[in-house]
């Protein structure tokens, strides 16, 4: 057992390592390219893949829960010169494998900025101080995550942080491989370069540039940043080290219980309490599993009849993202029949029904944020109409919160029988009655007529001017704060006085 143990840890590391040398070499290469691109280009992608770098050294820790091995509480017992310590310890960080990938990015950096006509020694210069700025960044996010966060990150709580970097990550990423350079900057890149360059997520870089084409001011002002920014990082890493090793926190009463899983993560409330459950139930019942593979599939097939119809491309590839919002928003509108006996627990322990309902909205949240932030940057790179972003974001968020608000209300109102637990998510059960039948259609019909103005809005986005984003944007959000409110409200009363009814349903159905 704890040979096969040492042996699939050894293959995982081998596996990192391999990924490791991988990224580093498409980068190194990716660096040396840039020799013989366009000034401004070049300088361009260095400022935003520098500014990545910060950002990814100082919060890839936090995210990622990575044990620190030069953790200076380990150091405690020896008796260690405080002063002594952040030195000791920062040149030590410089002795590891990400230390050794980032000296040899630098050094390919050096090469390529010697090309670009920048001077040699201040090429190395700068080299040297983002190697220093990014090796403490990454020791003082270790180091804020060990003050802040539990030492043994729980799995879900290692989910919500991917979802929420997917959540932003993924469109400016899709935004920016979207762009058509042709030799030159486009202008909102520019911009936002020559933002960051002033700033201390890409003031190096920036310097780099300042100096290559030969602006006084602004080398005089990216360097000041980076310099004081590297000071500030040494202070902060010097505090850091100092409280770790002098204080020792006051035992705290933790709610947390190793084990709980997704029960440990939210609130100790009602809320907290039935969203745990509920994502249990959502992530591990195939009848829920099959709704959220269905969903994206309806989308993407919605194409091909208006294209068979004789639908334009650019008009057919924008319908996909918002089906999946009306689908995704319609889904909960029979939540407690899936509840079955399980019901019981809220209605006994005497839940709130705003609680209730609010609290089974969390899975399908979590799940469908992320899909629409991935598909809404793919769909408006693939029709190249980027300035569509905010009309879609409002059509979006009015169909799936309008969606989800009127089913915090049918799945109360006017739950019908679903499949057991543990039978085919495909099997149809007998039904007694069809005075429910009704509610599949209804919060689908009543989620589109409640988002009409944003639909008619953003129609005459896309077939008039864009004079129609802001409002589009604005009537979607406010529809859908809305609606999400009364529906989570009005359900909750329903759910407040026909406990007894859901719970003979449930046990009848």
């Amino acid at each position: 057992m704890l040979g096969a143990l040492r042996g699939e840890r050894v293959v995982r590391t081998l596996a990192a390592f391999a990924v490791l040398v991988a990224a580093t070499v498409l980068v190194c290469v990716a660096l040396l390219s840039l020799s013989d691109a366009p000034l401004p280009v070049a300088h361009t992608v260095i400022a935003l893949g520098g500014a990545a770098a910060m950002l990814g050294f100082f919060l890839g820790p936090v995210l990622t829960g990575t044990a620190d091995q030069l953790d200076p509480r380990r150091f405690r017992v020896f008796g260690m010169n405080e002063r002594a310590m952040p030195w000791i310890l920062g040149l030590g960080a410089l002795v590891s494998v990400p230390s050794f990938a980032l000296i040899a990015v630098a050094v390919c950096l050096v090469i390529t900025l010697v090309a670009l006509g920048t001077p040699a020694l201040l090429a190395v210069v700068t080299a040297v101080v983002g190697v220093l700025s990014l090796v403490i960044a990454a020791r003082i996010g270790m180091a804020t995550s060990a003050l802040l966060l539990p030492e043994r990150r729980s799995r879900e709580l290692t989910a919500l942080f991917a979802l929420a970097v997917i959540v932003v990550a993924f469109p400016v990423a899709v935004f920016l491989a979207s762009l058509e350079w042709d030799g030159q900057v486009p202008d909102a890149v520019a911009a936002v370069s020559a933002v960051l360059q002033a700033t201390p997520l890409a003031a190096t870089p920036g310097f780099a540039r300042a100096v290559t084409a030969g602006d006084t001011a602004g080398a005089w002002l990216s360097g000041i940043v980076a310099l004081f920014t590297a000071a500030a990082l040494w202070l902060w890493w010097t505090w850091l080290v100092r409280r770790l090793l002098t204080h020792v926190d006051r035992p705290a009463i933790s709610r947390e219980r190793s084990g709980l899983g997704w029960f440990g993560l939210l609130p100790s409330n009602a809320f907290g309490a039935i969203a745990a459950r509920s994502l249990v139930y959502w992530f591990r019942d195939r009848r829920y599993i099959v709704n959220f593979v269905i969903v994206p599939i309806a989308g993407v097939l919605t194409v091909f009849p208006l294209l068979v119809a004789g639908v334009p491309l650019y008009i057919a590839a924008l319908v996909p993202v918002p089906v999946m919002a009306l689908f995704f928003g319609w889904l909960p509108h029979n939540d407690v029949a899936y509840d079955s006996t399980a019901l019981w627990v809220h209605v006994a322990s005497g839940v709130r029904g705003v609680a209730d309902r609010l609290g089974r909205l969390l899975p399908i949240t979590l799940v469908a944020v992320p899909v629409l932030a991935i598909a809404i940057p793919l769909t408006l790179a693939l029709v190249e109409s980027w300035y569509l972003l905010l009309p879609m974001i409002g059509l979006t968020a009015s169909l799936f919160l309008s969606g989800l608000g009127v089913s915090s209300i049918l799945s109360v109102t006017s739950p019908y029988a679903v499949s057991r637990p543990g039978d085919s998510p495909f099997q149809q059960p007998q039904r007694s009655a069809s005075r429910s039948g009704y509610a599949p259609a209804v919060a689908f019909l009543a989620a589109l007529v409640l988002s009409a103005p944003t639909i008619w809005l953003f129609v005459m986005t896309v077939i008039e001017d864009e004079g129609y984003n802001a409002a589009t944007f604005w009537v979607g959000i406010g529809t859908a704060v809305v609606v999400l409110a009364a529906g989570a409200v009005i359900g909750g009363r329903v759910f407040d006085r026909g406990g007894e009814r859901l719970m003979e349903f449930v046990e009848t159905a």
